[in-house]
């Protein structure tokens, strides 16, 4: 400890940077959006010189994990294990990335991070499409992940960890706490389907993964008797989550506040996709393993994402080797673009530079 600092930096008169440092085993994503809530409103009040009236707390964290723990055991959790038994067996433990370098024995943990966005029109044709077969968003995203890391690794049995909130009740809606629980969503892309069937699978495992999403990870791990290594995390190496908070959420009364990005020091993954609607664009972030990966390899993965589901807003019903022949073309020819731009822009400079030249 402490599991919670505080720290603002003045630049200037008026600009300051005020940084929370919060352990994760007290606070999670949702968490965060409720303690910037209270933050603004206590500003707020403070500025008018009136005692914050923050929403009464209907439980204390506390009495949730008391509840968890009473819950989660006997006849209940062995059912849930008997689902994740069944889902996991046979599952390979180890994704086969093929990034720059071996994967080292020892993981250091250190990370790297890589910010693109995908443009609106292509978001909403993505979200229309997962509308149209009963699917989600997120459940869309997920496929499309599923059959990049299948071409990436030449395996078609793929696991892939993904957080739930576990805020199931009303009550927990504004406690401030760690709620969020790990599943492991398995998806199987043999017999080359078309990107409509796979959709279809996906929903399927993510809905049975919703349903039995009490079981802490580490007591499935446990359940599992999987194999440790230093190398990777057990069960899977490969995070996804799709953010749909609105974005920063805080009004401070007289001030104009912006989130302040921060580089990836650090990784649990080897590879981990987060995704964030805003009203403009899908903002995608891949922060990955630098003992793994090269940024130019990273690269690639997002423009190789990128295309694939440009191409799935097009044509659903296409087999998936034929969606990943058709991104295979793309990719091949916005990079020869990218090179042609580069020799005419280097022979522009080299001809301005010759012209100064013989000025001089």
């Amino acid at each position: 400890g402490p599991l919670f600092r505080p720290f603002l930096f003045r630049l200037g008169p008026e600009d300051h940077i005020l940084l929370l440092v919060i352990h994760h085993i007290v606070c999670d994503g949702w968490s965060m959006g409720v303690l910037l809530r209270e933050l603004g409103a206590a500003y707020g009040a403070a500025v008018c010189g009136e005692a914050a009236a923050l929403p009464p707390v209907a439980l204390q964290y506390a009495d949730y994990a008391a509840w968890e723990r009473d819950w989660v055991q006997g006849e209940v959790l062995e059912k849930q294990l008997s689902y994740w038994t069944g889902q996991l067996r046979g599952a390979p433990s180890v994704l086969d990335l093929r990034g720059d370098r071996p994967r080292p024995e020892t993981r250091r943990g250190t990370g790297g991070r890589r910010t693109f966005d995908l443009p609106k029109e292509l978001a909403e044709k993505i979200s229309r499409l997962a509308r149209a077969e009963g699917s989600t968003l997120y459940m869309t995203l997920l496929a499309a992940l599923g059959v990049l890391l299948s071409q990436q690794t030449g395996q078609n049995d793929i696991l892939i960890g993904s957080p739930v909130a576990g805020r199931n009740r009303v009550e927990t809606e504004g406690v401030i706490g760690l709620f969020i629980n790990t599943i492991v969503l398995r998806l199987k892309i043999d017999g080359n389907p078309s990107f409509r069937e796979l959709m279809q699978r996906v929903r399927e495992t993510a809905l049975g993964a919703y349903t039995h999403q009490e079981v802490p990870f580490e007591r499935l791990v446990d359940a599992l008797k999987v194999q440790r290594s230093l190398s990777h995390n057990p069960l899977f190496q490969v995070w996804f989550v799709l953010q749909n908070s609105g974005g920063f959420p805080p009004l401070f009364q007289g001030l104009a506040v912006e989130d302040v990005a921060l580089q990836a020091a650090a990784i649990r993954h080897d590879l981990q996709l987060s995704i964030e609607e805003t009203p403009s664009a899908l903002n995608v972030q891949w922060d990955y393993a630098t003992d793994i990966f090269e940024v130019p390899t990273v690269d690639l993965l997002a423009d190789r994402l990128a295309a694939l589901l440009l191409r799935v807003a097009e044509h659903p019903e296409l087999p998936v080797a034929t969606l990943l022949g058709l991104v295979d073309r793309d990719v091949c020819e916005r990079e020869q673009e990218k090179r042609r731009k580069l020799e005419t822009e280097s022979v522009s400079k080299l001809k301005e530079s010759r012209r100064k030249a013989v000025r001089l």
